[in-house]
């Protein structure tokens, strides 16, 4: 199968849902109002609630929310074939994720900007609120426990990204006070930012002393480390302390000081990065050499497929990103439609050429085989293949290898990094609410909150023994991440059906793909905790069971409630502004 074609035939559906089903939905089921006053000027504190440029505020979001992820899940997923990976990241996108996304930013503007978490309370009642919290709460110290290790890993392995990926940062905040204080436009500070950052990788890729290797500072893997660990051990826990000492002051500065501007170079990263590799897939018109579908024996399909490719489907992770930032910075309703679906459309389009380059990697079926033996193999190798299949594109362009593959890493770095401190700063949100819930009024203030949620995410990546080697602790969980993580997007999209029927609105293409998506789910949670972490199962583990089993009786507690919530015909509306 010819590369170029699926890859077309992708961008053509992609494009036609956002042209087409994002307007529909937009003019038809949320009916956004121009003239609504959106939280980011009802709150303005120039902290969280910042009206912000749509197409500055599309960069935050979509670089918040895509991180690895749609990056490793294709990578992963391809294990089946590239045919199911890419049917469910092209209508996952846009009849799931893009809906998702849209629909999260929508309720929680017409919310005050609150979360989903704490909108659960108005909508099914207090106990709901609770139960989701605490599933969001999980959900969100994975992704920080294990973000810091990928992270880490990447500066470790390619350790030429480092210096422009820490160039970025007070390049980030030259252009924050720049745009904010002398208002100045963006774009052009963005570029040259970017233009700095691939000189930077340039120069790091060539010359060695440009590389921040801790690894060979200490002797080269058969050094001595610190504190009784491995050179490798030690350059882990030395990094994952800077990223945590990072992630509390960029979650706890206001968002136009750094993590605005930073992710709008994030944004021009993206075009440029997308722009190489699929101008890399037309100049060199590679084979894809994977098998369209692939019997196996180990994992099956269904239901995996669906918790594996998350991001570039549907996340419920952005449904937080949704409520729990971009909300806040909205400048007019109307521009939800842009920062929500063409966000989820961004996704997909990254998902894509993931699916292509790792499919085109290798030279015939049976190389691709031999690497995708099993499903252990392929999460092992799924970053790793991705991150060579895209150099091979992008020496297309003639770009030298070992420069190829710096920049690859520092986009997949950039992201992630994007993500981590999005997630400690949501993980902050939520830790506030829950103290005001429980009356720990100490909860609510911000760097108290910002502490707990620093120190736990540490601790989780830290303590347990992972099986990545040390600093790999956040895995001890991360099996739970991809249900709790789709729990979370069906529950979401669940809480906006309510909220739609409520205001007797047409609700079906929202409960559709929540449908979908709750059944798949379940189902592949109960195999998990039933068939695989229980006594009873293959792969006994005390602690994945019982965490899967209280996330898995919350979610039914929660969709039940939800559902009962649905029936009802005569509540009253939550919004406290009249809808045109």
């Amino acid at each position: 199968m010819n590369a170029i074609l699926v890859a077309i035939i992708g961008m053509v559906v992609l494009a036609l849902g956002y042209r087409y089903y994002s307007k529909y939905i937009a003019e038809k089921i949320f009916r956004l109002d121009p003239n609504y006053k959106t939280p980011a000027h009802q709150f303005n504190d120039g902290v969280d609630f910042v009206p912000t440029n749509k197409f500055v505020l599309w960069g935050h979001h979509f670089t918040s929310v895509a991180g690895a992820a749609p990056i490793l899940g294709p990578a992963i997923a391809v294990y089946w074939g590239w045919l199911p990976a890419l049917l469910w990241v092209l209508l996952g996108t846009v009849f799931a994720a893009g809906v998702h996304d849209f629909g999260t930013l929508v309720l929680s503007v017409r919310n005050k900007g609150q979360s989903v978490g704490t909108i659960a309370d108005k909508l099914i009642g207090q106990r709901a609120k609770i139960l989701f919290l605490f599933i969001i709460l999980i959900l969100v110290l994975m992704v920080n426990a294990v973000f810091a290790w990928v992270i880490s890993n990447l500066f470790i392995t390619y350790p030429s990204s480092v210096l422009p990926v820490f160039i970025q940062i007070p390049l980030a905040v030259w252009i924050g006070y720049a745009v904010y204080k002398r208002q100045k436009k963006m774009l052009v500070p963005s570029l040259i930012a970017l233009v700095i950052m691939y000189l930077a990788a340039i120069l790091a890729s060539k010359y060695q002393f440009l590389q921040i290797d801790l690894v060979r500072y200490m002797g080269g893997e058969e050094g001595t480390g610190l504190f009784g660990l491995s050179t490798v051990g030690t350059a882990f826990f030395i990094w994952i302390m800077i990223l945590m000492i990072y992630v509390y002051i960029a979650s706890t500065l206001p968002v136009w000081k750094l993590l605005q501007p930073r992710d709008f170079i994030n944004s021009h990263q993206l075009v440029v990065g997308l722009g190489i590799l699929y101008l890399g897939l037309l100049f060199t018109n590679p084979t894809i050499s994977a098998p369209a579908t692939n019997a196996v024996d180990d994992k099956q399909w269904f239901p995996l497929l669906f918790i594996t490719i998350a991001c570039g489907a549907i996340s419920g992770f952005h449904g937080l990103v949704s409520s729990g930032t971009s909300s806040k910075q909205l400048n007019k309703e109307t521009d939800a439609r842009m920062v929500g679906y063409l966000g989820a459309v961004g996704e997909g389009v990254l998902a894509l050429i993931s699916i292509l380059a790792v499919a085109t990697l290798f030279s015939s079926k049976e190389e691709f085989l031999g690497t995708y033996s099993s499903f252990a193999e392929a999460n092992g190798t799924g970053l790793g293949n991705f991150v060579l299949g895209a150099a091979n594109l992008a020496e297309g362009l003639m770009i030298p290898t070992d420069i190829a593959t710096t920049i690859v890493s520092i986009i997949v770095v950039s992201f992630a990094a994007t993500t981590l401190d999005s997630s400690v700063r949501l993980m902050r949100y939520i830790i506030a609410e829950l103290g005001m819930e429980y009356n720990v009024p100490a909860l609510e203030k911000k760097h108290v909150a910002t502490t707990v949620a620093v120190v736990s995410s540490a601790a989780l990546v830290l303590l347990p023994e992972g099986p990545n080697g040390f600093g790999s602790g956040g895995y001890v969980l991360w099996p739970l991440f991809g249900t709790a993580n789709q729990l979370l997007a069906a529950i979401s999209l669940l809480l906006v059906a309510v909220w739609l029927q409520r205001l007797g609105r047409n609700y079906v293409p929202v409960l559709v793909p929540m449908f979908f998506v709750l059944g798949t789910t379940l189902i592949a949670m109960f195999q998990q905790v039933v068939y695989e972490w229980s006594w009873l199962g293959s792969d006994q583990n005390n602690l994945l069971f019982v965490f899967g089993a209280i996330i898995f009786v919350f979610a039914i507690w929660i969709s039940l409630t939800a559902f009962s919530a649905l029936r009802k015909s005569d509540g009253t509306s939550i919004d406290q502004d009249k809808i045109g």
